[in-house]
């Protein structure tokens, strides 16, 4: 029986502010505060199934910059002359082979292209469904654990 290969979620963050409706307008009202929001929910995902996740935000600076955070949270800003379907495709060409790769991304042309490098894709509908499943069940493991 072969071993299951590390699985990464690489999440198209622009993409997914600009689908959900709730981290649009929070994006509108104040810029940064829907990227906090989506890293935070992206947070407590990762905390809960162990899963790797990296988000990758359009950016402005002259490099790419590049967060590991101790949770094994891995997050991306572009620099101003790429775009996060760069990094996202780069990264999924490259490391296809080696894990399973998933792109959370309503972005068709980047989705043939994870596809068509041995990845699979999510709508951000998809990836919305999959965190509130996964905070449901969160709640319902503390609540069977709680001590009363």
């Amino acid at each position: 029986m072969e071993a299951s290969r590390p699985s990464f979620l690489l999440v198209d963050g622009n993409n997914i502010i600009h689908a959900w409706p709730d981290l649009l307008a929070m994006h509108r009202r104040r810029k940064g505060s829907a990227h906090s929001e989506l890293i935070s929910r992206l947070e407590s995902y990762r905390d809960f199934t162990g899963d790797r996740v990296v988000i990758v935000f359009d950016g402005k600076g002259a490099t790419t910059q590049e967060e590991r955070r101790e949770d094994g949270l891995q997050i991306f800003y572009t620099s101003e002359s790429h775009t996060a379907d760069d990094i996202i495709e780069r990264l999924a060409i490259r490391y296809a082979d080696t894990y399973d790769i998933t792109v959370a991304t309503d972005d068709r042309a980047e989705q043939d292209i994870v596809v068509g490098a041995g990845g699979s894709v999510l709508s951000s509908i998809a990836l919305r469904d999959i965190l509130e499943a996964a905070g449901r069940s969160m709640r319902d493991w503390i609540a069977r654990h709680r001590k009363r």
